[in-house]
């Protein structure tokens, strides 16, 4: 079956230590990866796109509840489906307590070219309580490039999250990954790695992010779920 070799305690620990080194310069990569993603340039947004929500139409600059950045996670789930991608699925079944999310000034939402009444049954069948969107037709996916038209010119969606910036009433598109880019993501450090703010710690480069929201660091901000502000929910 292709175990593992048996080996000694001592023979595990000596394996263990070469790999563990491995891990901690895989970590250091990864930090300065995200601090390069965080140097990114940004995009200005002046389209209107219009969405269909639990409280009807919305903005864009709606889906940010007031936060100052947005993460939208593109949910594959076509007009003429009854029920959303199974991947896509397990991928939700994995965010945690959006609470510690929005503490960091952060709002989370999907996003899915199906219409608003097809979404909330399946979101009902699923339990879920992350905000749900209707993008209202192929536009934003496709300006986002999470929906493409193939060589017949049928429209086809693929997985994926985009994430937004606000300063005041102005919306910026700062990062985007699909398909094998959402690999390992889900907990609330991996999203918070692809946006522009970060985890807004004060060990993070650039520096000046962690205080950008007014706020103490971002460990400083962790409560029990239960705890946080009302306006967090």
């Amino acid at each position: 079956m292709g175990l593992p070799h048996i080996v000694t305690r001592a023979e595990w620990q000596a394996a263990r230590e070469e790999l563990l080194a491995k891990e901690k310069a895989a970590t250091r990569a990864r930090d300065a990866l995200n601090a390069e993603r965080r140097e990114l340039p940004m995009v200005e947004i002046d389209k209107e796109y219009v969405f269909d929500g639990a409280d009807g139409k919305a903005t864009l600059l709606d889906l940010f509840a007031g936060r100052a950045q947005l993460i939208v996670y593109h949910f594959m789930f076509a007009p003429e489906w009854d029920a959303g991608c199974r991947s896509c699925s397990a991928f939700l079944d994995q965010i945690g307590h959006l609470a510690h999310l929005r503490a960091r000034g952060t709002t989370f939402v999907a996003a899915s070219r199906a219409p608003f009444t097809r979404i909330l049954p399946f979101k009902a069948r699923m339990g879920w309580v992350v905000p749900w969107y209707s993008t209202c037709g192929p536009e934003f996916n496709r300006d986002f490039t999470a929906t493409y038209a193939d060589p017949a010119g049928r429209l086809l969606d693929r997985p994926g999250i985009s994430c937004f910036l606000r300063d005041g009433d102005r919306v910026f598109h700062t990062y985007a990954t699909f398909d094998r880019g959402l690999d390992g993501l889900g907990s609330t450090t991996s999203l918070l790695d692809l946006t522009a703010l970060g985890r807004q710690e004060e060990w993070e480069e650039p520096k000046g992010r962690a205080s950008e929201l007014g706020a103490p660091a971002g460990s400083a901000r962790v409560r029990y779920h239960d705890e946080y502000d009302e306006y967090l929910y």
